[in-house]
């Protein structure tokens, strides 16, 4: 009778167990991946896939959530978020960066890289690459570049040559290099959050500011600001980052599947950026809400000529060798070219 009994104890323990699952049943890792776009912006884009790849590839393993918009948190205060644990993945501006390293600012130098294409050379060089980990000693690590494109200027006045800016209010991103830019040229900054664009220019809180076409566009920045000038005089380029302390918690094989996948991510959404400001570009053009200025060759010269003193101003912060090894990606056949991946 007695074996009987411990017969159905074990038989009823067994079953127990079976209906609860594994007493020790492992939770997917969340990733809160927090930026400022609308999801129909490359951007916005880059993060979806790169959850979507995950869903595929990490299933019941990982999980991505996205906050796009500034939900969550603003570039602003992101990194500090995820300094805490309280995020996992954010792409802010490289422009945002300059607190955690000062050779990073490279990127906010005016006049530096002709183009995208330059810019990408740059990026993917050992230069661009170590550049990703320049962060890792205020506990952040760069996992690759998405680029936006060349910024131009919108004002409520017309700029054609550098004397046109003396005087005029900005909006810039917190960058002390963006200030020293429009020191001088005569302006003062203003730095705020990308997401209050709108309300500082309804409320003429500021003259003007400097943007790519596609956020001109996604934010209706085109209707607030009456002259935009083709100063195509910096680039807009995010930093898709993580914690040390998050990433290096992260087994191998997950770390690997979630690089992989955001490498992809990432490629996917710097295809989309030509497409985009193009787009942009066309259907602010066609809006006919403000006027489209375009600079001679003698009138760009002359912005050049301007902002560039901000390069001595900076390079003992920066690095003289950096700068030259920046300025040499546009000449892509004296530029020696990383062909690895654009990522860590």
């Amino acid at each position: 009778m007695q074996k009987l009994m411990s017969v159905i104890s074990l038989i009823a323990i067994f079953v127990m167990n079976a209906l609860a699952g594994p007493a020790h049943a492992e939770k997917p890792i969340v990733i809160k991946f927090s930026h400022v776009a609308d999801e129909n912006t490359p951007k916005g884009q880059m993060a979806l896939k790169f959850k979507e790849l995950v869903a595929q590839r990490l299933t019941g393993k990982v999980v991505v959530e996205l906050f796009s918009n500034s939900q969550l948190y603003d570039d602003n205060t992101v990194l500090e978020a995820m300094l805490l644990g309280d995020v996992q993945m954010a792409a802010p501006s490289v422009s945002k960066f300059g607190a955690y390293s000062k050779e990073i600012q490279v990127f906010d130098l005016p006049f530096l890289f002709d183009n995208r294409q330059a810019l990408e050379r740059f990026q993917t060089s050992p230069n661009g690459r170590q550049l990703l980990h320049s962060l890792n000693e205020k506990g952040l690590i760069g996992l690759g570049y998405l680029n936006d494109d060349l910024k131009i200027l919108s004002a409520t006045k017309r700029l054609k040559v550098p004397a046109d800016a003396a005087g005029l209010r900005f909006r810039i991103q917190p960058s002390q290099v963006l200030a020293a830019q429009f020191n001088v040229l005569h302006a003062t900054s203003l730095k705020k959050p990308f997401s209050q664009i709108s309300t500082l220019l309804q409320d003429n809180a500021v003259d003007g500011q400097e943007n790519t076409w596609t956020n001109i566009f996604s934010k209706n920045i085109f209707l607030e600001q009456p002259y935009i000038t083709v100063s195509n005089h910096g680039v807009v380029s995010f930093l898709v980052v993580t914690s040390t302390a998050f990433w290096q918690n992260l087994s191998d094989p997950i770390r690997q599947e979630i690089q992989q996948a955001l490498h992809e991510a990432i490629a996917f959404g710097n295809n989309l950026t030509e497409q985009y400001s193009s787009y942009a570009r066309q259907k602010i053009t066609a809006s006919h809400r403000t006027e489209i200025i375009t600079l001679s060759d003698i009138e760009r010269l002359q912005w050049k000529n301007t902002m560039k003193s901000v390069w001595q101003e900076f390079e003992g912060e920066i690095g003289r060798k950096l700068i030259e090894a920046a300025y040499q990606s546009n000449q892509p056949n004296n530029f020696a070219r990383n062909p690895e991946t654009n990522g860590i």
